[in-house]
């Protein structure tokens, strides 16, 4: 069974036990912070190991040895370093602190939460940088328990649920975190009803922005990518995978939920990216302008934000250079807000992907000023419509703007219309692998395909008054086959003489027919006049 088999059946029972008390967008924080608490504790005893030269078997021998090199003094020196001066290990975990020596507790039924507290906190204190990474996970919270001992037996059976995964055991391409995250929205978020899935967007989703955001650059060194609506970071780690020097990618992102920007601090962590190349912001992105150091410009920008969402809009944005010279979008709607934010922070040659709905294709007012504008700049390159019902908050269609600055003399845009390009899954639709590719090659080739794609200059985008809506640049409209009137005639008549038929015989059965009482007798004659 895989790791991540694994993960996703001690979530499951995990879950029965844990939703009796709590819907699932408050203990997915417990499952996903206990999980993160424990890949980094055996993270950290494998390599206590490997630094003692010793070899590495299992957590429990590991857990002995950390405990025993911790006062000999033959190899205390050796784990002070761990603890205190090695860049590579970023944090610390004591050794009556790790998920090994907690798991152990909660066997004996000695656990209590004080424990996990101090163990939160001790990786919390080992760098800066992972402050507050765990303040999502409420260990006081009634939801858990109406008092301390109820809470701590709780937590004590998660701890045993997930005592046997084994974390250590993963590739690079494998997403425990995310894989885990997008888990618990399929299974659980219908039973929260909350909204947690504005903060997660489809791996095929991801997938797709990613090649159109990387496409011919797989060799760029020191690549930037930016996603100014991060959510669980699982679309700005989507890069990796595309990039031939993953280890100098540089990350930048901004949340402005505090337990989904903990969530993406851990998604990083686990995936292995240093903290250096992590440049993450717990924030509003259409407040106070973010990143504001060097660097400010990406190479790529992606980001699904949430739709049609109400901000500010106050007359000082007008002022600022985010929206400069394009004007500010409405109070009701943050659409274009959100883009041109993402916008400002491209780099010249860069390249933007961003998921909106449909209504920034045609609305008017403010909005139909700044597609004015964007399109007589040449900054759309493409408008991608893709299935309806694929988001977990949304079930709207949706669609992909490509948008780019260094189109100096190209004012086209690229329609193409994929909505057709999915399977019925439950709860949702998904954008098969297959209209990837469909979508990514008529992207590069940039040719007009019948009802299916087409490029459409600005004088024809100018004549249709700048309305982007898909339906005016591509024709999917399939006519009906023509009726074949004489075959119709043909089939009525053999139908209905087949019925001629049918009524004779049947006729003939309740002539048969025989009755015995006076009522009965009667009804019976009335049944044969009918079929006379």
């Amino acid at each position: 069974m895989s790791t991540s088999d694994e993960l996703y059946k001690a979530l499951w029972a995990s879950a029965d036990e844990m939703r009796k008390s709590m819907t699932a967008d408050k203990y997915q924080n417990y499952l996903l912070g206990l999980i993160f608490y424990k890949y980094l504790s055996d993270k950290y005893l494998q390599k206590v190991v490997i630094n003692l030269s010793e070899p590495f078997t299992t957590l429990e021998a590991a857990q002995k040895l950390y405990e025993e090199a911790v006062v000999d003094p033959d190899t205390k020196e050796i784990v002070d370093y761990l603890q205190h001066d090695d860049p590579d290990t970023m944090y610390a975990v004591a050794p009556d602190l790790t998920y090994t020596a907690l798991l152990a507790k909660a066997n004996r039924r000695d656990f209590h939460l004080d424990d996990l507290r101090r163990a939160f906190k001790n990786i919390e204190q080992s760098d800066e940088r992972l402050h507050g990474l765990f303040s999502s996970v409420n260990l006081s919270s009634d939801d858990l328990g109406s008092d301390e001992t109820k809470r701590s037996a709780l937590i004590g059976k998660l701890l045993m649920s997930l005592g046997t995964l084994n974390l250590l055991d993963k590739h690079d391409d494998i997403d425990v975190l995310g894989n885990a995250y997008e888990y618990l929205i399929k299974n659980f978020a219908s039973e929260s009803g909350t909204k947690a899935g504005e903060f997660y967007t489809p791996q095929p989703v991801s997938d797709l922005m990613t090649r159109l955001t990387t496409y011919g650059r797989e060799d760029k060194k020191n690549f930037t990518i930016y996603d100014p609506t991060m959510g669980s970071a699982s679309l700005l780690l989507k890069v990796k995978k595309h990039n031939n020097h993953p280890g100098d990618i540089l990350y930048f992102g901004q949340e402005m939920n505090n337990a989904t920007y903990n969530l993406a601090r851990m998604n990083m962590m686990l995936h292995d990216v240093p903290l250096n190349s992590q440049h993450l912001s717990l924030g509003d992105t259409l407040g106070p302008d973010w990143p504001t150091q060097q660097p400010t410009n990406f190479d790529a920008v992606m980001m699904n934000p949430p739709y049609s969402a109400k901000w500010d809009a106050s007359d000082r944005y007008q002022q600022g250079p985010r929206f400069q010279g394009y004007g500010v979008a409405p109070k009701s709607k943050a659409d274009y807000a959100f883009l041109l934010h993402g916008f400002y922070h491209l780099k010249h040659d860069g390249r933007m992907a961003i998921v909106l709905p449909h209504g920034v294709l045609f609305r008017g007012g403010s909005e139909g000023k700044i597609r004015t504008k964007l399109l007589d700049e040449g900054a759309i390159d493409a408008v991608i419509g893709l299935p309806t019902n694929m988001f977990y908050n949304a079930s709207i269609p949706t669609v992909i703007l490509v948008l780019r600055k260094d189109r100096s003399t190209d004012r086209s845009v690229l329609f193409i219309d994929a909505s057709s390009e999915f399977t019925k899954e439950k709860p949702k639709n998904v954008l098969t692998q297959a209209g990837i590719e469909h979508i990514v090659e008529t992207w590069i080739n940039r040719k007009d395909v019948e009802k299916y794609a087409h490029v459409a200059e600005l004088d024809e985008i100018k004549e249709n008054d700048y309305n982007l809506n898909i339906p005016r640049y591509v024709d999917t409209f399939e006519e009906e086959a023509p009726v074949d009137v004489q075959a119709l005639v043909k089939e009525y008549h053999e139908v209905d003489s087949e019925i001629d038929e049918n009524t004779q015989e049947l006729a003939k059965l309740i002539g048969q027919l025989t009755a015995s009482d006076p009522q009965s007798k009667k009804d019976l004659a009335a049944m044969k006049e009918m079929f006379k």
